[in-house]
């Protein structure tokens, strides 16, 4: 196959290291499972909600907030820090790792989106995929409906306005809004 060699690892292994996978390996879909499972627990408001992230996320800091719905893809990679507060309806597709640091805002409905897709039609139809990690530093605020495409970081309190759609890293201490997310002044 076009663009793919062959090796040893295991499709997660090959997924945690930022390369090609296959998106429809058993491991992964158990994985994926149970993270829906967890979910849905968590969506549903059956027990611990505080219990329930915390088996389903990598690190979920003292006194951050999400709020139902919350849809993830495996839970393990995302890590969020201290004091977070994230209103209803987050997307977190965390093939690659994602990082919510300390203080961070996010309004509804907003998007983390690590998966990227071959451009080959080839490597698609085979359902070939890759990811690239999202940052979110310390102290950003996010409005409603924003979405932060693969591979970006987002810097130290900056703020992205609602509906923006960050398409690069944005730097530390300015404000960003747009499609795509475009700086319109430093804080």
């Amino acid at each position: 196959m076009v663009g793919v060699s062959p090796d040893r690892r295991s499709q997660r292994e090959r997924m945690l290291a930022g390369d090609l996978y296959l998106a429809d390996d058993p491991e992964l879909a158990a994985e994926s499972g149970r993270a829906r499972g967890l979910c849905d627990a968590y969506n549903r408001g059956e027990g611990d909600g505080r219990a329930i992230l915390g088996q389903l996320l990598g690190a979920f800091g003292d006194g951050s907030e999400i709020r139902a719905p919350f849809y993830c893809d495996y839970g393990y990679q995302i890590r969020i820090g201290a004091r977070t507060f994230v209103n209803f309806g987050l997307v977190a597709l965390d093939v690659a790792a994602i990082t919510i640091g300390d203080d961070v805002q996010m309004g509804p409905y907003v998007q983390l989106l690590t998966p990227t897709h071959p451009t080959d039609a080839e490597l698609r139809r085979a359902k070939w995929e890759a990811a690239e990690p999202i940052t979110v530093a310390d102290n950003v605020w996010l409005g409603g409906g924003v979405i932060v495409l693969p591979g970006v970081t987002i810097g130290n309190n900056t703020v992205v306005g609602a509906g923006a759609v960050v398409t690069k890293n944005l730097p530390a201490d300015v404000v960003a809004v747009g499609t795509p997310a475009r700086v319109v002044r430093s804080l």
